[in-house]
C-alpha cells in the first residue's frame, strides 16, 4: 500500500483495512451500484449491507457512516489528484502543458464516475465529520502547491507575489469549483473550461499567459 492509500485510509476506514478486504469492497462495490440508482439520502446502511451480502454490523465495521463510505468509495480520485499533484510540484517542462495535463486529469477522474462524486458533494453538505476528513486531505495537496508555487519564486521562473500559501488554496478552490460544476451539467464544455482555468494557474504562479 502506497503512502497516499495509507493515508486515505487512515481518514476515512475505522480499520486498519487494505483494498483487498472483501467485505469492504462488497459493500463499497454496492454502494456505488446504489448510487447509479438513488441519491445518497434515498440510500440507507441496510441497503448497502443487504445487497453486498453482509450484515450491517459488518458495514459499521469499516465505516462510521454512508457518508464516511463515499470518501472510502472516493479513493480513485483522490489516488488520481495525488498523482497530478506529484506532476504539479515536480515543475519540469513548459509549465502550461503541465498545469494543463493536471487540471484534464482530474476531470477526467471525475468523468469517469460522475455519480460518486455527486454523491460527494452530498456527503460534504450533510456531514461535518466528511467535510473535515475531506478538507484534511486537501490541505496536504495545498501545502505541496504553495511549496512548488515558492520554489518557482526562488529559482526566478516565477515572480514574487502574494503569499504562496493563500494562493494555493484559492487556485485549489477553483478547481474544487470547476469539477462541481462540471458534474453538475452547469459549466462550460469541458476543453474550453479546463483551457480557461489553465490560463488562471499560469496568470496567477507566472504572471504571463504563456
Amino acid at each position: 500500500m502506497s503512502d497516499e492509500e495509507r493515508l486515505w485510509a487512515r481518514m476515512v476506514d475505522r480499520r486498519s483495512v487494505n483494498r483487498g478486504d472483501q467485505r469492504r469492497a462488497a459493500l463499497l462495490d454496492a454502494l456505488d451500484e446504489l448510487l447509479r440508482e438513488q441519491t445518497l439520502e434515498e440510500i440507507n446502511v441496510a441497503e448497502i449491507s443487504r445487497r453486498a451480502g453482509v450484515t450491517r454490523s459488518a458495514f459499521y465495521f469499516y465505516f462510521e457512516s454512508k457518508a464516511t463510505a463515499v470518501l472510502a468509495l472516493m479513493a480513485e480520485l483522490y489516488d488520481d489528484a495525488s498523482d497530478a499533484t506529484d506532476l504539479l510540484v515536480k515543475a519540469e517542462g513548459e509549465p502550461r502543458d503541465r498545469i494543463h495535463q493536471v487540471v484534464a486529469t482530474l476531470f477526467d477522474s471525475v468523468d469517469r464516475t460522475p455519480h460518486t462524486y455527486r454523491a460527494l458533494l452530498e456527503a460534504r453538505a450533510a456531514s461535518a465529520a466528511v467535510r473535515e476528513l475531506w478538507d484534511a486531505g486537501r490541505a496536504e495537496f495545498a501545502e505541496m502547491t504553495a511549496e512548488m508555487i515558492e520554489r518557482e519564486r526562488t529559482s526566478g521562473r516565477a515572480p514574487a507575489g502574494v503569499d504562496a500559501h493563500v494562493l494555493a488554496a484559492v487556485l485549489l478552490d477553483l478547481n474544487d469549483h470547476a469539477v462541481e460544476r462540471h458534474v453538475l451539467g452547469v459549466a462550460p464544455e469541458r476543453e474550453a473550461h479546463i483551457d480557461a482555468i489553465t490560463h488562471i494557474w499560469i496568470q496567477s504562479i507566472y504572471g504571463s499567459p504563456a
